[in-house]
């Protein structure tokens, strides 16, 4: 979960991609990075950081381009260094800077491919910058001194026919223009707009269509699965299919929590997909305890909001702002390592104790993965004078790991695995849990596009369109657990 943006305009660009970082900021708080093309040279800034804090007006003033892409990592493979933030450039061939949003699944073979093989050296453990390789390889053997659209979508399925898992990627390849690709599954997500300005017609492809509403873009589609988006330095567009055969499978986890509510994802809108999640669940809610006794439905903030306001509506329960949060606190979910999750849950939120004394209260969040942050706010409402803490789940029990580029890789660490629903509500200390239906979670986000079959449930379901070994999953949790990565912090 990384966010990506590119421009090809007809002024600079380097301001515009910077605003929509900012609005991109939920996918990624580790790191941020721009590469614009000034001429025959790469301008490129990037460091540790939020993107207010890493783009000073002495940075931005360098970034001079009318052609450029923006990237705000979220770490799940690699190290947490400023080395893997992005973009990442190689100079061989051509000159490519290049982002990407997700994670592969076959990264060490290609490693190896890449040493062996085709002679290219990883300098880091992301597979970001083993993806862009395979990709600056598949350009090399095109053998052309200049580039065609048509040699450019060759070398991308050649990339589809090497690396599997989910990506988004944009790349800045210098002297021709900007390439956006999506995954053959189109797990991960990716969107192309346009604008019209009285210099001309500008694009831009990106995680998620907020970006392009701030900018004044208008959406055009998503970028389709397996295909790729070429716009040349004057700005034309070309687009090809370049993987044909896989079956589209977007990320669920997008609508749950990943994306904001004001975007459209697959032509299906995150907020009334929400709407849809907490119709269900209050549905649910009146089979099992039709006199539930519930005062008062309260939401987690921020993205459970929306699920727990139409829970609220159709129980008929009143729906209260329990918690007040700090906005100046990152995304838990998103901290790097348990203790920070640990130590920000009661940073970031605050208690209205009008809202819970003495009365049956019902929590609702998008989703419990870990569950620290559920047995903390469990706890904080008991102190603040609720009679009962009900917990509810907008999303199905987590239990096994996402490998698509969520933060989610340990088994051990998901506290729905391996335990009934009532082990957790006990773990948790909750009065009663309960969870959103993977079959109801799934008609939510379907009820808005009737052409959606299929998603990537694979964190509920165990089930990995790409197909996995049990000894891949073993791997990422030796290296992307919480305490190897604490382990490598330390070293």
């Amino acid at each position: 979960m990384c966010g990506i943006i590119g421009i090809v305009g007809t002024t600079e660009v380097a301001s515009a991609l910077y605003d929509g970082l900012t609005v991109l900021q939920h996918r990624g708080q580790d790191a941020a990075g721009i590469a614009t093309v000034d001429g025959a040279r790469l301008r490129l800034h990037k460091d540790n950081g939020l993107v207010r804090d890493v783009f000073t007006q002495a940075a931005m003033s360098r970034l001079r381009g009318r052609i450029g892409l923006g990237h705000c990592r979220y770490p799940t493979a690699g190290s947490e260094g400023s080395s893997e933030s992005q973009p990442f450039y190689v100079n061989s061939p051509y000159g490519i800077a290049f982002a990407h949003n997700g994670n592969l699944v076959n990264t060490e073979t290609l490693r190896r491919e890449m040493f062996e093989d085709d002679r290219r050296h990883i300098n880091t453990d992301s597979d970001s910058e083993v993806l862009l390789n395979v990709l600056a390889h598949e350009l090399q053997i095109q053998d052309r001194m200049a580039l065609t659209p048509d040699h450019i979508f060759k070398a991308v399925a050649g990339v589809h026919a090497r690396a599997r898992g989910g990506y988004a990627c944009i790349a800045l390849l210098l002297g021709y223009g900007l390439l956006a690709f999506r995954d053959p599954n189109g797990i991960r997500p990716l969107v192309l707009g346009e604008r019209v300005t009285p210099e001309g017609r500008e694009y831009a492809v990106t995680s998620e269509s907020v970006a392009l509403d701030i900018l004044g873009f208008k959406r055009l589609r998503d970028v389709a699965p397996g295909e790729a988006v070429f716009i040349t330095d004057d700005g034309q567009l070309h687009t090809r299919m370049c993987a044909d055969g896989a079956v589209h499978a977007p990320c669920i986890f997008e609508y749950v929590y990943l994306a904001r509510p004001d975007s459209m994802i697959e032509n299906v809108s995150v907020y009334k997909a929400r709407l849809r999640m907490g119709q269900k669940l209050a549905e649910k809610v009146m089979r099992e305890r039709p006199d539930h006794g519930i005062d008062a439905v309260i939401p987690i903030p921020d993205t459970a909001r929306t699920a727990a306001s139409a829970l609220a509506e159709v129980l008929g329960v009143p729906f209260r702002e329990g918690f007040v949060k700090n906005r100046y606190i990152g995304r838990t979910f998103i901290m790097p390592g348990q203790g920070e999750r640990v130590k920000s849950v009661r940073r970031k939120l605050n208690p209205v104790e009008l809202e819970f004394r003495n009365k049956n209260v019902l929590l609702v969040d998008d989703s419990i993965v870990r569950g620290t942050t559920s047995r903390q706010i469990i706890q904080m409402a008991r102190e603040a004078g609720a009679k009962s803490v009900y917990f509810a789940s907008a999303a199905p029990p987590v239990r096994y790991p996402n490998v698509y580029g969520i933060d989610m890789p340990a088994a051990s660490e998901l506290v729905a695995a391996g335990h009934s629903n009532k082990e957790v509500e006990k773990m948790l200390g909750a009065d009663w849990l309960i969870y959103q239906d993977l079959q109801d979670l799934i008609w939510a986000v379907q009820d808005g596009n009737e052409n959606l079959k299929h998603f990537d449930t694979s964190c509920f379901s165990g089930e990995y369109v790409t197909g996995l070994d049990q000894r891949y999953l073993q791997q990422i949790e030796m290296l992307r657990s919480d305490d190897a990565k604490a382990a490598r912090r330390s070293a």
